[in-house]
């Protein structure tokens, strides 16, 4: 695949900012400045004081001897990073590779992507719209290489696209600066007469490497395409991506239900051929008012299933605010990990936690009501009951000791015990009647009791001797009493779990 670069050129990166931010700037001379030292210097200029004769670099006070009604606002600081990154973020839409191009420019890798537009002039048009429909003036390049695209961006008279194979046709009429060359290089190139790249790109290389450097043959070869350049996007590309743009924009959920689709279908086969699947997800949308909303899912064991990702993101569809509408939607796999299938017994028809349909289930009640609401418990190496289990981190995490089955234990432990009101024959029979926020319950069977002590070296207290009640309704419980009963003090009940 041949590769295709453009540069952007905001020629009036921070005012235009300012004047989308205030309209009225666009009618009138104004400048933007910084203090210095107590001077009040100008960094930034609009074309009606360029017209009027303002330069960058010129104080205040003498451009207002120039232009008396001059406007004048004052500079942001890191303003031009922090525009081209809000703007690189937008023409994603474009490609999934924008990168910024301090000090005022952006480079797009528009490999593979024209021939969605229709044509690489259709595509460029369609930049160039856009961008200026946001208020921004712009130069733009398209070539095989980044250096050319940057060169026509900012000097190119002719066409702004150099043609497969032409970055030497479309760079010979440009200056020698359209090369990103030092100040002073340039300066040397014209006084030698060289000011076009004309004059001297047929010269010997071991020449020019003599008297104007190395760094001068990188760039002069970076331009014409025979030395790799290196580029930072915005976000690194996912391994795991899909791409869909929209012919035209979508408004509707039926429509986003299907774009979703196709982008699960794309992803999941790719994922099922390398025997891996996707444990975390993103949905991201580009709206045409430039909005980017967005949707997420999680799984708990990795899934290449599309009926079941469509499932987890069907109930958030419609938090998706399309506006005028969807011009591109981008499916990124965030988390990828082996999904290679397990062998169950053949003889078995249930596999426990392995089960997929179960992990599935989890994944749908996680999605629908919050992954706090689903709890996993390990039993732990202690005997009193509030630390005798731990919550799993997950499906796959295994006990590191068995379960303690020498003695039921309730399938809901309350946090902390809740007093009770209770009337027992005699001190170690079980409870015949209990009070429990203000209902009235008859014991009609029980077990016990079990003394559990305290493990003194974690905590001192009184040790708990613990029942199992079963009420007229059917109902069984957990209940203690705290301490020995005696005759001096009012002996504690307590209830501290439910049975199934």
């Amino acid at each position: 695949m041949v590769k295709r670069f453009v540069s952007i050129w905001f020629r009036e990166l921070k005012t235009d900012w300012f004047t989308i931010r205030q309209p009225p700037l666009s009618h009138v001379p104004f400048v933007i400045c910084i203090a210095d030292h107590g001077r009040m210097i100008i960094t930034g200029i609009n074309s009606l004081a360029t017209k009027a004769g303002i330069t960058s670099g010129m104080l205040v006070a003498d451009a207002r001897a120039i232009v008396p009604h001059l406007q004048v606002q004052e500079d942001v600081p890191d303003l031009p990073e922090k525009l081209l990154k809000r703007l690189a973020e937008y023409c994603i839409r474009f490609t999934p590779f924008a990168a910024i191009d301090l000090p005022d420019g952006l480079i797009l890798d528009a490999s593979g992507c024209t021939h969605l537009w229709g044509s690489d002039q259709k595509y460029l048009d369609e930049i160039n719209n856009r961008l200026t429909a946001r208020g921004y003036h712009i130069r733009s390049g398209m070539a095989d290489s980044i250096g050319t695209a940057w060169a026509i961006a900012r000097f190119g008279k002719i066409s702004p696209i150099a043609t497969p194979g032409g970055n030497a046709a479309a760079l010979l009429p440009l200056p020698a600066a359209a090369l990103r060359l030092e100040k002073e290089t340039v300066e040397r190139l014209t006084r030698l007469g060289l000011r076009y790249i004309n004059d001297f790109i047929s010269m010997p290389r071991s020449a020019m490497r003599r008297r104007f450097g190395e760094a001068f043959i990188i760039r002069l070869n970076q331009a014409l395409g025979n030395e790799p350049e290196i580029i930072a996007p915005l976000h690194p590309i996912e391994p795991w991506q899909e791409r869909l743009p929209c012919l035209e924009p979508i408004a509707h959920a039926t429509g986003i239900e299907i774009a979703l689709q196709k982008l699960l279908q794309r992803i999941c086969h790719r994922l099922q051929q390398a025997q891996k699947g996707l444990r975390k997800a993103i949905l991201k949308t580009f709206c045409i008012d430039g909005r980017i909303e967005s949707i997420e899912i999680g799984t708990n064991r990795p899934s290449h299933n599309v009926v079941h990702l469509f499932k987890l993101f069907e109930p958030k569809i419609n938090s998706l605010a399309p506006g005028l509408g969807i011009e591109l939607f981008i499916l990124d796999a965030l988390n990828v990990t082996d999904a290679i299938a397990l062998q169950e017994n053949v003889w078995k028809q249930e596999s426990g936690l392995h089960n997929i349909k179960l992990s599935e289930l989890l994944d749908r009640i996680a999605g629908r009501f919050g992954l706090e609401h689903i709890h996993r418990y390990l039993p732990a190496q202690h005997y009193w009951p509030g630390r005798s289990i731990k919550q799993a981190l997950s499906l796959d995490e295994q006990p590191t000791i068995g379960w303690k089955i020498e003695h039921p234990r309730p399938l809901q432990l309350l946090p902390v015990p809740e007093p009770i009101e209770v009337t027992a024959p005699i001190p170690d029979y079980p409870p015949m009647l209990f009070r429990y926020k203000g209902k009235l319950h008859k014991i009609i069977k029980a077990d016990g009791p079990e003394r559990i002590e305290q493990e003194w070296w974690i905590q001192e207290g009184q040790h708990r001797d613990y029942y199992y009640a079963e009420d007229e309704t059917g109902n069984r419980y957990w209940l203690f009493r705290s301490r020995h009963y005696t005759a001096d003090k009012k002996t504690r009940w307590f209830i501290h779990g439910f049975f199934a």
